[in-house]
């Protein structure tokens, strides 16, 4: 008789992951994935790189490394991140194995069993993973579309039984799945109530980079740039969104004493991130190809954007409220009660694209009432084809068509 933990036992597949094998038929138009497109990838500049490297570094490249990170690529991390106003002198910088693995690391620093987590609602389906695998109870809030909503999160603090959250984990730039972009009077109002409670903060900005405009680049400075002082924050990032996630890449910034829990937790984990990548990594950083790159980026995915959205007022039944992103990969989107979403989603992928249910990101697992849509993968001549077929869904199951 095989015996499963407790904790394994908890866990429930993300449907993300279910669904992409269907997002590699070539028949499928995918809007499910979160992740770029593989054409938009710098090969040519990677190999590049790569060849020039002297023989020694090659060989350095191919061999474990400091659990902390790859020495070089710390160095040149530390001035990326300190264009965005961060304190990388008074925190410590860690390369993880994605920033999942920086989520997974400090979950297991923070977290026993039946500990209290209080995140988004909805919030990244691997983030919930992670706190599940170590028991916590996940306390969602609900966002508008300026970030979560204050009246909810005071209350939720002020109602919680006398053992206080361990953190509290948002995402406030361009968040998956909601694709909004936090205002500053609200990070304002959150960082008063985190400071009131006394409530450490994991803040994930794995798209802060991916702005589309000039006055959303100015919203997207990170909490931990704003209130260092303040709140105690734990800053993750990755090169998943911004180089590519088969280079496995991410980081955490954070303050001395957690750092060093966290090493001792990542020493358990894999000993080192792929010093390979690293290499890599610090190369096309420190030579600012990361930045022309990002650039590049930007007009493609805003450009992608601009296509869905098109496509979504030009075929979707009026009944579906959605807010246009101003970055990142996602547009989230509301349905009236009388639909099925489920039935939906399958109509959908027998027609031909496939997308992600709500559900999937809600804590409790419930949401049937709202859908993501990634246009990061997609190139634009798909995008409205794709579209068409959700939207000619959509309409059957609201008796239109």
């Amino acid at each position: 008789m095989i015996r499963f933990s407790q904790t394994v036992n908890s866990l429930r597949t993300s449907e993300i992951r279910d669904l992409m094998s269907l997002a590699t038929r070539p028949d499928i138009i995918s809007f499910a994935g979160g992740m770029p497109g593989n054409e938009l990838f710098p090969v040519e500049e990677i190999s590049t790189i790569y060849n020039n490297l002297p023989l020694a570094l090659k060989q350095t490249s191919f061999q474990y490394g400091p659990t902390s990170g790859y020495p070089p690529l710390l160095e040149s991390l530390k001035e990326f991140l300190r264009k965005k106003g961060l304190p990388v002198d008074s925190n410590q910088l860690m390369i993880t194995t994605g920033s999942l693995q920086a989520i997974n690391i400090l979950a297991k620093v923070f977290l026993d069993p039946d500990d209290i987590v209080i995140t988004e609602n909805p919030c990244f389906i691997g983030a919930l993973s992670a706190f599940q695998s170590y028991r916590a109870v996940i306390k969602g809030v609900d966002i508008d579309e300026e970030g979560i909503d204050i009246a909810s999160l005071k209350k939720m603090l002020t109602s919680l039984p006398a053992t206080p959250p361990k953190f509290i984990y948002l995402t406030p730039n361009f968040h998956n799945p909601a694709g909004i972009l936090y205002t500053e009077k609200r990070k304002r109002e959150v960082a008063g109530l985190l400071q009131e409670a006394d409530l450490p903060l994991i803040e994930d900005d794995a798209y802060g980079d991916l702005y589309f405009d000039e006055e959303a680049k100015r919203r997207t400075v990170p909490f931990k740039a704003l209130y260092e002082n303040d709140l105690t924050i734990c800053y993750t990032g990755s090169f998943s969104k911004i180089l590519g996630p088969g280079f496995r890449l991410g980081w955490m910034l954070v303050p001395p004493e957690i750092f060093k829990k966290a090493e001792l937790c990542k020493q358990s984990f894999d000993a080192c991130s792929p010093n390979f990548t690293q290499v890599l990594a610090h190369e096309f950083v420190q030579t600012g190809g990361i930045d022309i790159y990002i650039e590049r980026m930007r007009g493609v995915y805003r450009r992608r954007k601009d296509s869905m959205a098109a496509a979504i007022r030009k075929y979707f039944p009026v009944e579906i409220q959605w807010t246009e992103p101003r970055g990142g990969f996602y547009i989230w989107l509301k349905i009236p009660p009388q639909i099925d979403l489920l039935a939906v989603l399958k109509d959908s992928i027998e027609h031909g694209a496939v997308f992600v249910i709500g559900q999937t990101f809600d804590p409790e697992g419930k949401d049937n009432s709202h859908f993501r849509l990634s246009y990061s993968h997609t190139p634009e001549d798909k995008i409205e084809k794709g579209i068409e077929i959700l939207g000619a869904a959509l309409k059957r199951a609201l008796g239109q068509i």
